[in-house]
């Protein structure tokens, strides 16, 4: 049996065309991670929620975190925190970068220390919101297995994935 999956979108959530989304749609086990606030995000409240939600989903969970959730799972992780089976960080955004959106709130100072689970960052060659350099450094900081996916933006609805079977394969690989 494979593990369950929370899904963790960023900010804005994650709209009816991304690929998060439509996983969701073709797995009624995943299970989306809800914020209070998903255009005005708050740091410590999303890691709380990511908390939260770990607590109740069990150890085996496999969290599939988006752009601004990269760096919120960065946060809940360098914390006290129940355990996860692993983590797929995709799109990891640069919170110092021109692009990062003035209305998050403390997620500046993305914990660097290696995270005490498996995980795989996934990064665009031309992402408009962190650079591959940048997301190479935080996944080596973090232990994390890197894979370049191309020319995909910000690897979001906008990138026209559709659901994403490359990311899917991803994910299947840390669930086991």
């Amino acid at each position: 049996m494979s593990s369950p999956v929370l899904i963790l979108p960023g900010i804005g959530n994650s709209g009816p065309l991304h690929w998060q989304s439509l996983w969701e749609q073709s797995h009624p086990d995943f299970v989306r991670v809800e914020q209070r606030d998903w255009d005005n995000p708050v740091c410590t409240e999303w890691v709380a929620g990511i908390e939260a939600a770990v607590r109740q989903a069990g150890p085996q969970v496999v969290l599939v975190a988006h752009s601004l959730a990269c760096l919120a799972l960065a946060h809940w992780a360098a914390g006290a925190h129940s355990p996860v089976k692993a983590a797929l960080l995709v799109a990891v955004p640069d919170p110092e970068g021109p692009n990062f959106p003035r209305e998050a709130r403390g997620f500046s100072g993305t914990p660097a220390r290696p995270f005490p689970f498996p995980s795989t960052v996934a990064i665009s060659s031309d992402d408009p919101y962190g650079s591959p350099a940048h997301s190479e450094r935080l996944a080596k900081a973090w232990g994390s297995r890197v894979v370049h996916v191309g020319n995909c933006g910000h690897i979001n609805a906008d990138s026209r994935l559709g659901a994403w079977a490359e990311g899917y394969a991803l994910l299947e690989q840390l669930r086991g």
